[in-house]
Parts: C-alpha cells; structure tokens; sequence
C-alpha cells in the first residue's frame, strides 16, 4: 500500500489564538460564569473533600452500583477538565480569585500524592484496597489523563510547574508501572484518555517515554489473551461478567489496527482514535492512519446523526447498528460530539483533508456547543433531535463530565481552528480571530480573520509577517459552499487550481497587509437522510452553512409534526433574532395540518385539512434557550 505523506500539522497552542466574534461571545459566557461554576458545583458534590488530605475523608457520597464502581471513581476527572477550563479561560480574562480557587485545589493534589508518584483521590482516600484491581472498570488511568490534560494548560496559562511537576510523577509512575518489560503490567485503561493526554505532556516536556508509553497502550489493546479477561481472572471476577457482556463496550474486542466497525461506548471510542491519530501523527504510523480512515467512513456514512451527534443509545451510551438514528430518544451525549471533535482534528494532523475539517465543524457546531446553555450556567448532557416539550437544560448531574468538556473545548477552540507545517498553516474553521504563528522555517506573522461566521459567509484573511516571508496558506472550501469564491489582494483566483483535498493553498512570498478575501454562500439548504434511516423516511432537515436548524414551539406553538414543508425552500426568508445573540433564523412558507377539522375518530380514510403558514427554524445548538417546549429537526415534507 502506498505510504501517506510524512507531514505533522500540530494546532497552534491556545495562547497563540485570540478569538472574537460569535465564538469570543461563548468564550466570555465560559469565563464569567462556566469556569467558576464548575468549581462551585464541585464543591457542593464533595469533591474537594475527597482530594483534601486535611479533612475527614467523606466516604462512599454516591452508591456503588451493578457495574462495582460509582461516579465517585471519576471525580478526579471532572476537577481535572475544570482546571484546564479555567487554564483557558485566563487565557482570556485574567481571574485572580479563580485563579487562587486553582491552586488551592493543586496544592491539595500534592499533598495527596504518594511518594512513589501515584494520584487518585479515591483509591487513596475511599477504597484504597481497590488500587489496579479493575482497570477495565474503575477509571484509575482515565482520571491521570484528564488531570494531565488540565495540567499542562495550567502551566500554559500561568507559567506555573506545581501541577504539571505533580502529573510528571504521575507519568514516570506509568511508565515504570506499564509496558512489556520485566514486572510491567501489559494492561490498559477500559475508559480511553491518558493515551492522547500523554501524548499532550509529551509534547510540552519533550519527553519521548511518555510518547512512548502512549503508543504502548495504543498498541496493546485488544491484544491476545486480552487483558481485562486475565484481570478478571486474576481478580476472582467472572470474565464474562465485562460491561454491556461485550468487549466490544471499550473498544478491547480486537487489536486497534484490525477494528473496522465503530463500536461501544461513544465517548471512549472518540477518545480512542483520537489518541491512534496523535500516535500515527508522532510516529508517521500509516497503519493506524489506514484503520482509522476505515473507522471514519463507518462513522460518519452509517451512524452519525445530521447534527454530528453519535452513540443514539442510552443504554450503552453508545451505538446500536448501523442507520438506527432515532431522534426523540437519540442520547448523542455532548462529550461525545466533543470527542468527535477532538478525533477530527488530529486526523488534520497528517494534513487539511476537507472531509475531516467538514465534520469537526458540523460537531462542534451542532453536537457540541448545543450542550452549553447561552449565559453558561446551564447544560444538556443528551441531545435528541426531537422533543415534546420535557427535554431541558440542567444545573448538575450525578455524572458531571459534560459540561467542563464543552467548556475546555470552547476556551481552546484557537487550537482546532489552526494547525501548522514546518511551512504552513492551515485554517480549519473560521472565526474572528487573530493567530500569532512562528513557523519551523523561521516565518513569523499574524493571521487575522475578520468575518461574522456562521452568519455571515464573507471571510477576510490578513497576513501580516515580520518581514516578507514564503510559507503556505491552506483555506478550507467546506462542502456545502457552492459557489465559493476567493481573491488574493483584490484578484479573483480559480479555486479549482488551488484546491486539494478540499483546501485551497496559496503558496508564496506574504508582505505586510496581503489580503485573501473568501466568499462563502450561505444558502439554506434541505439535507435527506439515506432511505436505510427509517426515522427519517419522507422528512428533511434545513441547514444553512455548518448550522443544522430546528422549530421551536416558542416560535411556532405546538404540534410541530403538523407542519408539512410544501414549496421547498425556494421561497425562505431570514431574520435576526435579537434575543438569541442576533442568530439568524430562516422563515419558509408551510402547510399546516388542522387537527381541529378532523372530528373525533381515532382513524379515519380522509387526509387532515390543511391552512397555509408561515414556519420559523431556528440554529438547533440554540434551542431551549428561551421558553420551554417541542422542538424538531427533521420536517415532514407534503406528498408530491
């Protein structure tokens, strides 16, 4: 098989990326109110009591349950994601007093930690006879890479080595811990994550045995005789006994290079191929890139809803077979979206490939930020495409991992709208934001965007370098925008002579002030699903831009599956809506069907009477936002 081109495109770090604009406004939501309140509900769930060394451990807060763990297992982790979302946010808005809630919390960390560098609050202060008994289940690895995560933009945002120094100790305790040396456990976590995290804390202390230790777990899943059946042997377990009575669940069915069907536990298998993508990216692995294209395309032509939600089950929190989408009962958890997001960006690590790009904005857009409320204080942990009106958003939850993942993600959303080359930078999304780059060939520059994306098409790209400077710019052309147009410095170019893979790549000498100019149209459009998703069987779905739109009942009253799109779209209209962050909405022509006409039979031969009206749609990430009520995705279209 032909090798893949060796390139590395790494996104620039959070620092290096000011964002404005529609994304500036969720940034700011995150720091005025998100950040904080992450902590405050931290506190009032107790898990500062179980991290504090100096207070009486609380014991057993939730009950364990049919699994043998609790929530309370993965504790650690939720601080860990809250820290690095405060880390970002002062990115931002320096915060002095979040700032001193965060060492305190750090300090607390490194007291706890045991001499021989292991760190988890609950083995240590509630069920320490239960440490490296159940790694398929008890989250002890997952709960170090989210603290890694958190430490490494810790030191980032602040300059500060205290938590990065304490998850260092941690790390070299792993590595001495793991592997396929003498003594070594040949084992792996059963909720995927330390694997990319290490990959992060690599990258930041050049530490090539924490790489190295990432592929190690990579490579060792799903391996013969598979771990978690030997553990819970070992363990006096029975081994049939694994979550959701399939290995299949996380994803150690298989090794990592043979799976070809997406499977399991959505969030785990997103945080999984996004660690392969790190590992192929680091080591130019092109097998781990092969598997993993063949796992996108199953992802994303045969289980992946319009929204870029995944995993339509609640009972595995994950995926059933192939084109079952329901959307009334779809789950399509946030932090699953996120990590759809997370794996499309590191499969740009090997180059901008529109088809990546394309989603990672669908995702974000639809699936991700859905889950965060605008004034940030409240969240969905489930997003069903469909509701009659009881779906709404919440203060908390017994599993608390949504919302500080939507909100890292929105604070460091510089990082996934940029990736760098030795001598090039790639945009991936676009957002009004300045980029302060330093390329490997010595270029350095600004990149300015100045746009109203998503509600406007019109994209400004200024370069700015030091001084004159040769380096590439790769512009994503996303998939919907027909009749895309661009312009360097006033001078229209042909985008088809530009354009690979989805991205046009503007090669050349860049003087102070050159101008790339992008029109994308944005159009509404209406999407179908393949005829195999019977949910969807004789309805669309409206889209404009990366947006996937809804109805409201706030906007339109109830019954919303009385509404029949009849003309098409041709005669759509838009509007702002000043009271959701002057979104734009798009009005359509539509039949409606009038109950009140039918009389009292249940069945009857006749077709229900119709009235002409008038339908408003609104962006979906944007629901329940307002006043309570249905909302729907896919409309019913009138019989031809």
């Amino acid at each position: 098989m032909a090798t893949l081109q060796n390139r590395q495109f790494r996104p620039l770090p959070v620092p290096s990326v000011t964002i404005g604009g529609y994304w500036g406004a969720w940034q700011d939501a995150v720091c005025d109110h998100t950040a904080a309140t992450l902590l405050d509900r931290c506190v009032e769930a107790r898990m500062l009591e179980q991290i504090n060394p100096d207070v009486p451990s609380p014991g057993i807060v939730i009950p364990i349950i049919h699994w043998l763990g609790t929530p309370q297992m993965f504790w650690d982790s939720d601080i860990g994601k809250s820290i690095e979302t405060i880390a970002y946010s002062l990115y931002r808005k320096p915060n002095p007093a979040l700032e001193a809630r965060a060492d305190a919390i750090i300090d607390m960390y490194e007291k706890l930690q045991d001499p021989d560098g292991y760190l988890s609050s609950f083995f240590q202060r509630i069920k320490p006879e239960w440490k490296w008994t159940n790694l398929r289940d008890f989250h002890e690895l997952y709960c170090a890479g989210h603290m890694m995560e958190g430490a490494v933009a810790y030191y980032q945002a602040t300059g500060k080595r205290k938590f990065l120094d304490v998850m260092c100790r941690m790390a070299d305790y792993l590595v001495k811990r793991f592997g396929r040396g003498p003594g070594q456990v040949r084992g792996y976590c059963g909720h995927e994550e330390v694997e990319l995290a290490l990959v992060k804390l690599a990258r930041v202390t050049g530490r090539q045995d924490y790489l190295d230790l990432a592929k190690f777990f990579v490579d060792e899943r799903g391996q013969e005789p598979n771990f978690f059946i030997e553990e819970a042997i070992a363990q006096g377990r029975d081994p049939k006994g694994v979550q959701k009575k399939t290995l299949e669940y996380n994803q150690s069915h298989l090794p990592v290079r043979e799976q070809t069907k997406v499977v399991g536990h959505a969030v785990r298998a997103m945080y999984l191929y996004s660690a392969m993508a790190d590992v192929a990216t680091e080591y130019h692995d092109d097998s781990l890139t092969q598997a993993l294209e063949t796992l996108w395309a199953d992802l994303t032509q045969k289980q992946m809803y319009i929204t870029g939600g995944i995993g339509p089950a609640e009972s595995n929190e994950g995926f059933t077979d192939y084109y079952d989408l329901p959307n009334d009962t779809a789950y399509a958890e946030t932090c699953a979206s996120v990590g759809l997001v997370f794996w499309a960006s590191r499969m740009l690590g090997r180059g901008p490939n529109r088809r990546y790009a394309d989603t990672m904005e669908q995702a974000l857009y639809n699936g991700a930020i859905t889950g965060l409320s605008t004034d940030g204080k409240t969240f969905f942990y489930d997003n069903p495409l469909e509701s009659t009106g009881n779906h709404h958003r919440w203060t908390w939850h017994a599993c608390p991992c949504c919302p500080p993942n939507i909100a890292r993600l929105v604070t460091s959303l510089g990082s996934y709208a940029y990736a760098v080359a030795d001598d090039e930078i790639a945009v991936h999304l676009y957002c009004a934001s300045q980029a302060r780059v330093e390329l490997a060939n010595g270029a350095k520059f600004t990149l300015t965007q100045d746009t109203d994306y998503p509600w406007s098409g019109d994209i400004r790209v200024t370069v700015n370098p030091v001084v004159p400077a040769r380096f590439a710019v790769s512009l994503r052309i996303p998939g919907w925008a027909r009749g895309a147009t661009l312009a360097v410095n006033g001078q229209p170019v042909a985008l088809e002579d530009l354009t690979k893979d989805g991205y046009a790549r503007i090669e050349r000498e860049w003087h102070a002030g050159d101008l790339l100019a992008l029109t994308l149209p944005l159009e509404p459009r209406a999407l179908r699903a393949h005829p195999s998703v019977r949910q969807d069987a004789g309805r669309v779905a409206i889209m404009r831009g990366p947006l996937v739109y809804c109805l409201e009942g706030v906007d339109n009253g109830g019954a919303l599956n009385s509404i029949l799109l009849s003309n098409g779209l041709g005669k759509a209209q838009t509007a702002v809506i000043p009271d959701l962050r002057g979104a734009i909405a798009i009005d359509v022509p539509v039949l409606r069907e009038r109950a009140e006409s039918w009389g009292d039979a249940l069945y009857a031969e006749k077709a229900p009477d119709t009235a002409p009206d008038t339908a408003r749609l609104v962006p979906y990430h944007l629901w329940d936002n307002r006043a309570p009520g249905e909302m729907l995705v896919w409309l019913r279209q009138r019989g031809e």
